[in-house]
């Protein structure tokens, strides 16, 4: 598997297609991103569209290529932002009986997770978002973010812990 510092060197040197590489590699993570801001599904869609549009068009002013996941998830979390500045969704049911089906609505549970994820530091936040949203292994997410097995483990880890403080859970 190709590091994300070689699929941005080749996108920048006029391979394009390459860049699809990077979208299938983060989509997941960006859509859970802009979703747990947004709270629907189909704005978090929107967002992630538009992310990646502007990371393709700002990738050359991406300083540590390797850095390409956590910089595109800032870039998501931003979009969100302001998109949700922009309008606010409509729900149909009070947040907390929303559930995460075919409405594209997420219940409370599911929005605490989400926004203590989305609140993890960066170099976290990427490794928990390929991890168990988009089901890496952890050898996948080592390779992807260009980081030794051992820290990414640490870096779960760590992870872990701040959203059990966070989320009010105890250590087991």
């Amino acid at each position: 598997m190709r590091s994300d510092a070689e699929l941005v060197a080749e996108t920048l040197d006029g391979d394009r297609q390459v860049f699809a590489d990077l979208v299938r590699r983060y989509e997941r993570p960006v859509r859970a991103i802009a979703r747990g801001i947004l709270g629907d599904h189909h704005a978090a869609q929107d967002a992630a569209q538009e992310t990646f549009v502007l990371a393709y068009r700002k990738l050359h002013a991406l300083r540590k290529p390797a850095a390409f996941g956590p910089w595109v998830m800032k870039i998501a979390r931003n979009q969100a932002l302001r998109m949700a500045r922009r309008a606010r969704p409509v729900s149909e049911l009070p947040p907390d009986q929303a559930a995460p089906g075919g409405d594209g609505d997420l219940n409370e549970t599911s929005r605490r997770l989400l926004s203590a994820v989305t609140a993890l530091p960066a170099h976290e936040r990427a490794v928990v978002l390929l991890r168990h949203f988009d089901g890496r292994t952890v050898r996948e997410v080592a390779d992807i973010t260009g980081r030794s097995v051992g820290t990414v483990t640490k870096q779960l880890s760590r992870a872990y812990e701040r959203l059990r403080r966070r989320l009010g859970g105890t250590r087991q």
